[in-house]
């Protein structure tokens, strides 16, 4: 996610660069063929291209609204996961006790089944942005080069879920969740099953393992909302409708927007006979901005397609992820050596 204050417009500029540079031909090989050539009468009237250009514009603003929608989505679903952890974390400190021990002369070590379920519940939330970032067919934004040439990539990138993992869980959790297709799914199985445990022990009261399975309940529900959202894609069907429609305008409206500056061309030629016989030259100008700001805000639409791709624009779930972590692991007591840092913004991105 971008946290810089603004979108600088030479940030802009270049990430659209290439697009521009293809407008920028585009219009300069029409005014060309109309200044050297007899084209006057290739023409489009404005009122198709104004119709047009209404249905783009449209199609745009639905495609933008419904991908905004699918990002904010996306961003209160991982605001959930941080209170729902936070609870997690302090239910866990208080809801251990040797007060209802089934045998009380049996030694359990209560902290060490604390940090045991502090420790899963961080590896649950590291499969889970794992899973979130892993590819599909349909996600080829990050792809672009203008998105890949800063060099930067999400932590996931660098390296696997298992050694991610090795850290949080003990070698027969990690055996067990890396045997499974969904891991982050098996971790919870794994924190069910330990709260059962020590329920039968006695560590934990009946009523306080009701609550924590409640909130595994919840956990569960926050997994299946995220990955509703990374498994099922923005239909393709106004995808790649809206891209063409776009690309049919952009093509068209040089027929338009040409022959009218040849006009006024002509009708000030009379006065100023210099900047008549150049003025259609001005259509490339103006026909680069249009094209840029229909062009632009269809991608920005795109990119924001797949708020958990590895872009710029995504939703930050590494860190939010990392965020909660030093929280648990800062209020179990460790040293802060032993506390992993936050993950690097690189060129205001944080991912």
């Amino acid at each position: 996610m971008y946290t810089g204050r603004v979108y600088r417009i030479w940030d802009m500029a270049k990430w659209t660069r290439f697009e521009t540079l293809l407008f920028i031909f585009i219009i300069a090989l029409w005014v060309s063929a109309y200044y050297f050539l007899d084209l006057q009468w290739l023409s489009i009237p404005w009122t198709p291209m104004a119709l047009i250009g209404t249905a783009v514009a449209f199609i745009i603003g639905f495609q933008n609204n419904a991908v905004y929608g699918r990002i904010w989505e996306a961003r209160k679903i991982w605001g959930g996961i941080v209170n729902t952890s936070r609870t997690f974390g302090v239910f866990v400190q208080d809801m251990l006790t040797d007060e209802h021990l089934k045998t009380p002369s049996e030694s359990i070590d209560i902290p060490a089944a604390i940090r045991e379920l502090t420790y899963r519940h961080i590896a649950w939330m590291t499969a889970l942005r794992h899973a979130m970032r892993s590819p599909r067919t349909w996600e080829t934004t990050s792809q672009h080069r203008t998105n890949r040439e800063w060099g930067i990539r999400t932590p996931e990138e660098g390296a696997t879920l298992e050694e991610d993992l090795k850290e949080y869980l003990s070698e027969a959790d990690l055996a067990y969740a890396m045997s499974k297709n969904n891991v982050q799914t098996a971790i919870l199985y794994l924190q069910s099953h330990h709260l059962r445990i020590l329920k039968e022990q006695g560590v934990i009261w009946e009523f306080s393992f009701l609550e924590l399975e409640a909130i595994l309940q919840e956990l569960l529900t926050l997994q299946g909302q995220t990955e509703r959202i990374k498994n099922f894609p923005y239909p393709r069907q106004y995808a790649s409708l809206n891209h063409y429609f776009m690309w049919l305008l952009l093509m068209l409206l040089p027929m338009a927007l040409v022959p009218q500056f040849l006009d006024i061309g002509k009708d000030i030629a009379g006065a100023y006979p210099i900047l008549g016989d150049l003025f259609i030259w001005f259509a490339i100008p103006i026909y680069t901005a249009v094209a840029w700001m229909f062009h632009t805000m269809e991608r920005i639409g795109r990119t924001g397609e797949n708020p958990f791709e590895g872009t710029s624009n995504d939703v930050p779930i590494s860190t939010i992820s990392r965020g909660i972590e030093i929280d648990l692991r800062q209020n179990l007591g460790e040293s802060p050596d032993r506390i992993p840092a936050p993950f690097p913004s690189e060129y205001g991105v944080q991912f």
